[in-house]
């Protein structure tokens, strides 16, 4: 495997031309960037971002957002966030509305258009399809005045002195600020609403977050055949591939009706074996299994269990699940809960 070259602190020269990447140059580059987005926090007009998100907060419909190029990739992102932080929300392509897609906009719908210069022509075309389909229309654009904001009905002025680049034209500070702009008020949005962590969560059921507030012991359990069980009067000798087999590092000793007697661990068996030796193999079950182990039900939390795993005076790695007549139903490991992605 190739190593990584060595962090340039100076500039330095490749057939002659001058190359730019050293330490210093790449932080300049850090701080004009910085400073064109204090440029945009320092002119922002704050009045005008809350009453934007006032608007999307009292809309009846779908908030649907727009845009070409740069902006479109930027919109569709926003669209996301709207999406997984509680909001309704639909990216539009513009090509696409103007050939049929605008049939998914009605009356109680909010179009946010944007747009760095406001003069984009895929949008200019899609304002009186949408205005005849009574969307209400809002314009983001970094000019004062233009084409787009004079024919929306609402217009939000996003400041940005000039672009990074050294041309003032590739769009990587404005389509920044577009990003920061969309994603804060996704947030002010779900403050508003007033969302839970558990509500959230329902928006990422594949996410850690999601499955630690989602997930209850009865998804992650084991159950019937994968249940070390045994009686407490059997031979621990002839539970030997019991205990090893299930690959729960533990029997769950019960009696005729499954209610749950207690727990002999491969733990126990190392003890034992270390103190009574080949004597351990005479004795049942019953005399060397825990009579008081923790417990859990199948309606608690995921991540009750591997808490209550975790929890003093020492740490296991399993819990029997039992119903409220003590019957054991399951069983939960450690290593599944982890595997689980909790």
């Amino acid at each position: 495997m190739g190593a990584l070259p060595e962090p340039m602190d100076n500039i330095t020269k490749n057939n002659g031309v001058i190359s730019a990447f050293g330490i210093p140059q790449m932080q300049k580059l850090f701080e004009e960037q910085k400073k064109h987005l204090d440029y945009f926090f320092s002119n922002v007009e704050y009045g005008q971002l809350q009453l934007f998100t006032q608007v999307l907060m009292d809309a009846k419909g779908v908030i649907f957002f727009t845009g070409v190029g740069k902006s479109g990739f930027v919109a569709q992102k926003i669209t996301q966030t709207f999406v997984s932080t509680g909001t309704k929300a639909v990216f539009l392509s513009p090509t696409d509305a103007l050939h049929g897609d605008i049939g998914i906009v009605g009356p109680n719908d909010v179009l946010v258009l944007f747009s760095k210069s406001g003069t984009t022509e895929e949008l200019l075309r899609l304002v009186p399809c949408a205005r005849a389909k009574g969307a209400y229309l809002v314009a983001v654009t970094s000019l004062r005045n233009s084409q787009l904001s004079n024919v929306c009905d609402m217009h939000v002025y996003l400041p940005v002195d000039r672009e990074l680049c050294p041309f003032d034209l590739a769009p990587v500070t404005s389509t920044a600020i577009q990003m920061l702009f969309g994603d804060t008020v996704a947030i002010a949005l779900m403050q508003a609403k007033n969302l839970t962590r558990e509500q959230f969560a329902l928006n990422h059921p594949a996410g850690r977050i999601g499955k630690r507030l989602i997930f209850r012991v009865q998804d992650v359990m084991k159950k019937h055949d994968e249940l070390p069980l045994c009686k407490e009067n059997d031979l621990i000798m002839d539970q030997l591939m019991e205990l090893t087999s299930k690959g729960c590092g533990c029997l769950l000793v019960v009696d005729e009706e499954c209610h749950l007697i207690g727990t002999f661990t491969d733990g126990d068996l190392r003890r034992a074996l270390k103190s009574i030796r080949e004597g351990v193999f005479k004795l049942t079950v019953g005399e060397m299994c825990n009579r008081n182990p923790r417990t859990i039900g199948p309606d608690a939390m995921a991540i009750e269990a591997m808490q209550k795993m975790e929890s003093p005076p020492s740490p296991v790695q399993f819990l029997p699940i039992v119903n409220y007549d003590n019957v054991v139903i399951g069983i939960v490991t450690l290593h599944g809960l982890v595997s689980a992605g909790l």
